[in-house]
């Protein structure tokens, strides 16, 4: 039976990790057992034990992780800075989001609105606040369709018929979902940009494949398709 190492990851970095499972199988023999999520969620994975050799969460995370015994201090590694974007189905017009009274103007006339999770992942808490000091949450509350994680809710999009549409996400999310088109950053004053780390779990039953994989994803193997996915290095 092959080995397999356990990985909790953030969706931010899904598309960059299945990207780069192929040639962690080729240099290791051994597969990528991951879950991906939210990043509120997958700490709350991780303190209910389930299995983890490696996680990647948000650097400010992960350096708490390290306090508290969950991660091996010392084992982060950056992957990049991810900036949250706003996203409609490929193929239609980018709507203009360059000011905070274009981007009010765009979102309040969207007819649904896709988002991660806003209570438990970075982009959907951040996206709501937006919402809140644009001063249009309570009008668009209802359009608003959340998902677990960032993934989810841009395959929805991709997927939805509906006109007028719009979703917002981390970049990396935008970037590596078929069908959906990255509009842009969110402008200056209501931006998000956040570093993601990988580390190496305290529990790790491997702790060699645990840091190659770690060093994958945040080394000079991985440098070009985290720059093209999305990740400011």
């Amino acid at each position: 039976m092959s080995q397999s190492v356990a990985l909790l990851c953030a969706g931010a970095a899904k598309g960059l990790v299945l990207a780069l499972e192929p040639a962690f199988v080729a240099a290791t023999g051994a597969r990528i057992d991951a879950t991906f999520g939210a990043v509120g969620a997958l700490k709350e994975k991780l303190l209910t034990d389930a299995p983890c050799d490696v996680i990647v969460l948000t650097a400010a995370l992960i350096a708490t992780l390290e306090k508290d015994g969950l991660a091996v201090p010392g084992s982060a590694v950056a992957l990049g800075r991810v900036r949250t974007g706003i996203a409609v189905r490929a193929g239609e017009p980018l709507p203009d989001i360059r000011d905070a009274a274009s981007l009010r103007a765009t979102l309040a006339g969207a007819s649904t609105l896709y988002l991660p999770d806003p209570q438990r992942a970075t982009a959907g808490i951040h996206f709501v606040d937006v919402l809140r000091r644009l001063g249009i949450h309570d009008a668009v509350a209802s359009r608003l369709a959340p998902f677990p994680n960032g993934a989810a809710a841009m395959a929805a999009l991709a997927q939805s018929k509906g006109r007028g549409e719009v979703g917002c996400t981390q970049v990396t999310e935008i970037n590596y979902t078929e069908g959906v088109a990255l509009a842009g950053p969110l402008p200056q004053g209501f931006d998000l940009a956040t570093v993601y780390a990988a580390a190496i779990c305290t529990r790790a039953v491997n702790r060699n494949l645990a840091q190659r994989l770690a060093q994958m994803l945040g080394g000079a193997e991985s440098r070009e398709l985290r720059a093209r996915g999305g990740f400011e290095l």
